[in-house]
């Protein structure tokens, strides 16, 4: 993919929605984690999540990841489960996802190719907000463990910002 792609993206421009995200806490699986080893780790963590929440569960998955996991290509990852009373087991615990400030868009169909919606909101963010330090947020409110068609999926993307308008 092209630097130019991710710059100056073809499609029209993406709808955003500011969102304050309250304080929550969840069932999460946490590391560092390289950028190759990514898809493995997400999918053993999310099924130990998946495991030992079960039924309780509360709303959809979603993961935190910090800045340095994409320039880097090295950086600290949290899965999640929202759930009442977040267990403590295997490599399952509860963490407290801090209050924040959102730029969220929603990227449509399979992962592949997400890279290219994180520059459109990127793009936006550079244009109308302030970005702030802190891991991205993506929640998976259509996946895999929801339809096997790809087209279905859904994931947010929550960029951290301080609005400056």
């Amino acid at each position: 993919m092209s630097l130019r792609r991710l710059l100056r993206p073809d499609p029209a421009p993406i709808d955003v929605e500011l969102r304050a995200e309250p304080a929550r806490t969840v069932a999460a699986v946490e590391a560092v984690v390289g950028h190759q080893d990514m898809a493995t780790w997400y999918a053993g963590a999310m099924a130990e999540l998946e495991a030992a929440v079960g039924a309780a569960v509360t709303g959809p998955p979603g993961g935190c990841y910090d800045n340095a996991l994409f320039e880097q290509e090295r950086g600290h990852a949290v899965v999640y489960l929202p759930t009442a009373a977040p267990p403590r087991t295997g490599r399952v615990h509860p963490t407290t996802l801090p209050a924040a400030e959102l730029a969220v868009t929603t990227h449509v169909g399979e992962h592949d190719g997400i890279e290219v919606t994180y520059g459109e909101l990127g793009t936006w963010v550079v244009e109308n907000a302030m970005s702030v330090a802190g891991p991205v947020r993506e929640r998976y409110v259509v996946g895999p463990r929801d339809t096997s068609d790809p087209a279905a999926w859904r994931t947010e993307i929550g960029w951290p910002v301080f609005r400056v308008t």
